[in-house]
């Protein structure tokens, strides 16, 4: 038996192919989009994959199960678990195979036991693993988001993400009984989980890529309560605000993902095609670090730098009903695919193409508009704060704003800004501030990109305040 886990760092998400060496077979388990990398590493192997499936309908990424099925020309299962409500919309036309509670998956010589392990989702799955040349009893468990390291899977995101109302409780208590029957599993049964660090579909994973179910017993607090109802209390408790694109996510992987084939590379495009869709006030996504585009970018622009957190903050702020063009950094020779990549992985497939950074020296020949972006440092914000010649807002999460803040200043996180920038009032500058400084630089473009003018990001944010000794406002 092989077993390999791919992981996405922009996503914190895991996925596993698994393989037969005896009859060449091999199944992948939560796949993104990313097709070929699955297919690269099967045949490097020398096997085929000929199984597709997926514990869950996934909340953070697109689901590349559809796609890898599709490539591979393999059997697809699905959970036939979770009701009417919660069952693949596209299952019967893509003929998959439902699963349900004690069904298996064979791969060559390797089983994989179905278990129905509601409330993170109601039609949430584990998969047992045996390699049964070797024994009946199986490896390891395959548990999507219902059993991380350290923690355990969110049983809110329904009702906070979906908006379905009334299921976070249910959810709880429906995970709650999940584990309590998971727990009657031996010790040493390895566990691999869907997501790591970082991942909003919990509040406290661990960083490490595996564990087992005895280690757990003793580090994960999910599992040492006895409680039904402190266990619901507590999971329910200080869970994350999921990201604004969570609930797309959630229709187009219940749909299903629409398939990208051969996608083409978008074209790398000139000055000016730049200067045209300035005019035309198109969707432009500066991705250089915050510094290079406070130095100098075109009007208009959004920007979300290329790094861990690109996938979330474009997911929550850009529309996915309008073409998008990319700026990249001219030096970066991977940017504009990792750029595109990233984007794909959440379902933002509408890039129409891309620039490099060096068009905006062109721009400016041409004569068009190379602006630059205002700071402020903290000494400075603190006088005019103090005088009410700005509005500062606070773009981190509420949870955040609650432990402390700068003295009367509102609170409207970044994820949530789109749809609320009718409510800063902008007759004096506005500054964004958030913890160290990159999420309000990116607040700031999508402020100016809306129309206001005299926006300044605060460069250090709140942790440099608080080092400067400023008073701080802190919620009971």
């Amino acid at each position: 038996m092989l077993l390999k886990r791919f992981y996405d760092d922009n996503l914190a998400q895991a996925s596993y192919l698994i393989g037969c060496a005896a009859t060449g077979e091999a199944i992948v388990v939560d796949a993104n989009r990313d097709a070929e990398q699955y297919l690269r590493a099967a045949r490097a192997e020398g096997l085929r994959v000929t199984r597709v499936t997926e514990t869950h309908i996934h909340a953070d990424f697109v689901s590349g199960t559809r796609e890898l099925a599709e490539q591979a020309g393999a059997r697809m299962f699905l959970s036939g678990e979770g009701g009417e409500d919660w069952r693949y919309a596209f299952a019967r036309d893509s003929n998959a195979t439902l699963l349900h509670d004690g069904d298996s998956i064979l791969v060559g010589n390797i089983r994989l036991d179905v278990l129905h392990t509601p409330g993170h989702t109601p039609e949430h799955l584990t998969f047992l693993v045996t390699d049964t040349p070797a024994t009946d009893r199986p490896m390891g468990a395959i548990t999507g988001d219902f059993i991380f390291a350290g923690d355990v899977g969110r049983p809110d995101l329904l009702e906070r993400a979906a908006k379905v109302a009334g299921t976070m409780r249910d959810g709880a208590r429906a995970l709650y009984r999940s584990l309590q029957r998971f727990k009657q599993l031996p010790d040493y049964l390895q566990l691999w989980p869907g997501h790591g660090a970082g991942s909003a579909c919990g509040k406290a994973l661990g960083a490490v890529p595996s564990t087992t179910l005895g280690y757990e017993r003793i580090a994960n607090w999910g599992l040492r309560e006895t409680s039904e109802e402190a266990f619901i209390e507590t999971v329910l408790a200080g869970q994350p605000e999921p990201p604004r694109y969570f609930a797309e996510m959630k229709r187009v992987n219940r749909e299903g993902p629409r398939l990208l084939g051969d996608a083409q590379r978008p074209e790398q495009l000139t000055a000016a095609r730049l200067g045209e869709l300035l005019g035309s006030r198109a969707l432009l996504v500066d991705t250089r670090a915050a510094a290079d585009f406070a130095a100098g970018h075109a009007p208009g622009t959004i920007n979300i730098p290329l790094n861990r957190s690109f996938s979330t903050w474009a997911g929550s702020l850009l529309p996915y009903d309008r073409a998008v063009y990319l700026v990249v950094e001219q030096s970066c020779a991977r940017c504009a695919d990792d750029a595109v990549r990233a984007l794909a992985m959440i379902g933002l497939d509408r890039v129409a193409g891309y620039f490099t950074s060096d068009v905006l020296e062109e721009l400016a020949q041409r004569g068009g508009e190379v602006v630059t972006s205002a700071r402020i440092g903290v000494a400075d914000l603190a006088a005019q704060l103090e005088r009410g010649d700005v509005t500062v807002i606070d773009v981190r999460a509420n949870s955040e704003w609650a432990t402390g803040h700068l003295p009367g200043v509102a609170n409207i996180p970044l994820g949530q800004l789109p749809d609320r920038i009718a409510e800063i009032p902008h007759e004096r500058p506005v500054v964004m501030q958030c913890q160290s400084g990159a999420r309000s630089a990116i607040a700031a473009s999508v402020l100016r990109a809306h129309g206001l003018s005299n926006v300044i990001t605060m460069t250090g944010g709140f942790a440099d305040w608080e080092r400067a000794g400023l008073p701080v406002q802190r919620e009971s």
